[in-house]
C-alpha cells in the first residue's frame, strides 16, 4: 500500500505472498520473494531489496528516520540474500549473498558484509559491522568463527532454492477458484490404485521389488486343494 506520497515498486518477476504487507517507499528486485506474514514498512525512510533475495515468513523490515547523531538509516538488502523466518531488520545494511538466520535481530546501523552469516536468534547491537566470511551469533552477537567454503556455497544455493520455490507458490496463488476445485477433484479421482481401475485407465504401475510378497503369503494366491 502507499503511505504519504510513496508507493512500493515491485519487479514483475518478484513474488509477494498474499498475506505479506509491503508499505510505502519499498523496492523489491527481480526474482526476489517476500513470504507469508512479512511486513516491509518504508514510511519514515526507504527499503531497498536486490534481486534473488528471500525474506522468509513473519519477518519484519523497518527503517529509522535518523539515529541520535542524525545519520539517515534506510534498510538496504542486497542480492541473493537469505533472511530466515521471523527475523527483524531495522535501519541496517545487508550486502549481497549474506545470510540472516531465523529469529535474528539487526538493530540500527548494523552492516553485514558479503558472505557473512548472522546465526539464528542472534541480537546484533547498533552500528556493529560483521566482516565478510564470518559467523556471528549470541546475545549480544559476537564473532564465532570463519565460514567454510561449503557454507558460502550453501548461502548462494539457499537463495536460488527460494527463487525456484517462489515460482511454484506464485503459480499456485495465481490459480482461480475453479482451477483449484478441478485439481482437488482430479487428485481424489486418480488417488485410486487398484488393478481393475488401472486396467480401465490403461495404466501400468510397476511394483517395487521390496513390496512383492511370495505367493504363499498372499491369501488370494494361496494354492487351492485338489
Amino acid at each position: 500500500m502507499n503511505v504519504f506520497d510513496k508507493a512500493p515498486i515491485v519487479d514483475r518477476d518478484a513474488f509477494v505472498a498474499p498475506s505479506a504487507s509491503v508499505i510505502g517507499d519499498v523496492q523489491v528486485g527481480r526474482s526476489s520473494s517476500i513470504w507469508y506474514g512479512c511486513v516491509l514498512r518504508g514510511d519514515v525512510n526507504s527499503i531497498s531489496i536486490g534481486s534473488g533475495t528471500n525474506i522468509q515468513d513473519n519477518s519484519l523490515v523497518h527503517v529509522a528516520k535518523s539515529n541520535l547523531s542524525g545519520k539517515v538509516l534506510p534498510t538496504i538488502i542486497g542480492s541473493n540474500v537469505t533472511v530466515g523466518h521471523s527475523a527483524v531488520l531495522h535501519g541496517c545494511t545487508v550486502e549481497d549473498e549474506a545470510f540472516v538466520g531465523m529469529g535474528a535481530t539487526l538493530l540500527d546501523g548494523v552492516y553485514v558484509e558479503k558472505h557473512a552469516m548472522v546465526a539464528a536468534g542472534a541480537l546484533v547491537r547498533q552500528n556493529t559491522r560483521i566482516p565478510c566470511g564470518e559467523v556471528w551469533g549470541g546475545n549480544p552477537a559476537k564473532f564465532l568463527r570463519k565460514l567454510t567454503e561449503e557454507e558460502m556455497t550453501f548461502i548462494s544455493q539457499s537463495a536460488l532454492n527460494y527463487t525456484n520455490l517462489a515460482q511454484v507458490h506464485a503459480a499456485e496463488n495465481a490459480k482461480s477458484f475453479d482451477e483449484i476445485e478441478l485439481e482437488t477433484m482430479l487428485r481424489k479421482k486418480f488417488a485410486r490404485r487398484d488393478e481393475e481401475y488401472d486396467s480401465m485407465l490403461g495404466v501400468v504401475r510397476e511394483t517395487p521389488p521390496e513390496l512383492i510378497l511370495p505367493d504363499n503369503i498372499i491369501p488370494d494366491k494361496a494354492p487351492k486343494a485338489a
